[in-house]
């Protein structure tokens, strides 16, 4: 049985394992054949040591090197995709088309060009120059980046692929990918072809550092090591937290995305209007990829009444029609009951599902939930709270009083939809409820369901904790996001020559520079 190489320094190296573990495929239960090494902290010195050497390589490199080697990665993985997609189908149940092959990885590819746009262009560096005090400042690299993926995405949030990496690069930095285990396999195809285009492009030898799995105690270790400048995580509340708190302890930046409960609110009028379709909708939301998403409603808040009531059944009649999709992991359909049994004691009924689902390999039925507004009140801690999968909350409030209430004990979400009957009818509710869910999320959405995040430049992925560490970063939008993976540098009174390249004495194109209060700013 063949047993996978650990990435470190430009070279593919037997681990120093404590143990070996394999993925699972989550259609089928059955067990992979390739094993990987739980590495010691050996491992992790020797990741953070090619990491910090490569840091001083880095320190010079042309914007124009980094995008070259992003783009010479983004083609490596389409030549290699059919063999990406296979082992990413086989590890994750996702289906390799659409999902993986004609979804994910051009998603994957396409934040990596963008980011390579961004290596060129320079405009997230923010530079400013103060010519008359010569007084000069830029972002620039902050240093070896660790960046644990999540499980759900393993191309487009991969840690060695997805938009953590790609911004930790633009910024200049080396990474040091912690694989997620349930997918490895393609965390490790991904990796070689990153390889092969640092090789192609001149890159630093530790440009990328790949490790598959590390205990708890060496996570936390890594994570506070004096070498390392930032982190990035998305993952689960529980291990964020822990990250979050040996990382700032060491005074090291950590960015988490961690849990959220997306609330959609449908107001009286809308669902008059549409009631049928919008169930649809809801349900497509809720069940796609089996509520594996970070975007998933798991909060649905609507009026007591006729209409609610006949759009709950439509609901749950699709959700009982739907065939319940492998879950990513072995523990999920465990934590889903788990998490279905919170919510009946908190006071939650179960409207349908509720239950481990028959079939091959990890599955729970599509299960929805209900309570009244004034439960969710009493018990907003046990009823607002993240089931990871394809179990969704309805709760339908009296009036907009007791909806209003709720939005204020609701915790942090990345996003929250409002939808609203096209007639205006709805308008004045709207705007009297706005303001409050407004400050809870980091994306409004109206009138479409939040499971879309698209690669823009606009894109905000992120919110008030818990959905992450910080709400006034992202982790999808470029260049927005390649601010968290940078450090503010100045320079005074520091000879022109000794200047990096964007702050020197060289202000031509009024387009890009423009002057505020005496210093030129670029961007």
């Amino acid at each position: 049985m063949s047993v996978a190489r650990i990435l470190i320094h430009g070279k593919w190296v037997e681990a120093e394992a404590s143990s070996f573990f394999r993925a699972n495929n989550p259609a089928t239960g059955e067990a992979l054949a390739m094993q990987f090494p739980v590495s010691k902290w050996e491992d992790c010195e020797r990741a953070l040591a090619a990491a910090a050497f490569a840091v001083k390589e880095l320190h010079d490199i042309a914007p124009a090197k980094i995008a070259a080697f992003l783009e010479e990665y983004a083609a490596a993985i389409e030549a290699a995709a059919d063999e990406i997609v296979k082992a990413a189908n086989e590890e994750t149940g996702l289906p390799a088309s659409p999902r993986l092959k004609d979804v994910e990885l051009p998603r994957t590819t396409n934040q990596l060009r963008q980011a390579a746009a961004a290596a060129r262009e320079e405009s997230w560096k923010q530079a400013t120059i103060d010519t008359a005090r010569n007084i000069r400042s830029s972002f620039a690299a902050i240093g070896p980046v660790v960046v644990f993926g999540p499980n759900n995405f393993p191309l487009a949030f991969n840690g060695i692929s997805g938009g953590d990496f790609a911004a930790a690069i633009v910024a200049g930095n080396p990474v040091i990918a912690k694989a997620h285990p349930l997918h490895p396999n393609t965390t490790r195809l991904l990796a070689e072809q990153a390889q092969m285009a640092a090789d192609a492009t001149g890159m630093p030898k530790g440009l990328v550092q790949l490790l598959y799995h590390v205990s708890n105690e060496d996570g936390l270790k890594l994570v506070s090591d004096a070498r390392v400048g930032a982190i990035g995580f998305t993952g689960s509340r529980n291990a964020g937290i822990h990250l979050k708190r040996a990382a700032e302890e060491a005074g090291k930046p950590i960015y988490l995305e961690m849990s959220s409960i997306n609330p959609v609110i449908f107001l009286p009028g809308t669902l008059e209007e549409n009631a049928e379709v919008l169930a649809k909708e809801l349900a497509d939301s809720c069940l796609a990829a089996s509520g594996q998403f970070c975007t998933s409603p798991n909060l649905i808040l609507l009026w007591n009444g006729q209409t609610s009531e006949k759009f709950i059944s439509t609901v749950a009649a699709i959700f009982n029609e739907r065939a319940p999709q492998p879950l990513l992991s072995q523990n999920a359909p465990h934590q889903l009951s788990s998490g279905t049994k919170a919510f009946i004691d908190g006071g939650a009924q179960l409207v349908t599902g509720g239950k481990n689902a028959s079939g091959p390999g990890y599955r729970f039925t599509n299960t929805l939930l209900r309570t009244s507004g004034k439960d969710m009140l009493a018990k907003p801690h046990e009823l607002q709270r993240e089931v990871f999968g394809n179990v969704t909350m309805i709760t339908t409030v009296s009036d907009e009083k007791e909806l209003a209430a709720i939005l204020e004990k609701m915790e942090g979400n990345l996003t929250g939809t409002i939808y609203s009957a096209k007639s205006g009818k709805d308008d004045a509710v709207y705007a009297r409820i706005e303001s409050t869910l407004r400050q809870k999320v980091g994306r409004l959405l109206n009138d479409k369901m939040p499971t879309g995040v698209a690669v823009s430049p606009a894109m905000n992925h992120g919110g008030p904790f818990p959905a992450t560490s910080h709400p006034g970063f992202t982790s999808v939008g470029i260049p927005a996001s390649i601010s968290r993976f940078a450090m503010l540098q100045c320079y005074d009174g520091v000879r022109e020559g000794r200047l990096p390249e964007i702050l020197r004495d060289k202000i031509k194109n009024s387009e890009t520079w423009r002057s505020i209060d005496g210093a030129w700013v670029r961007g």
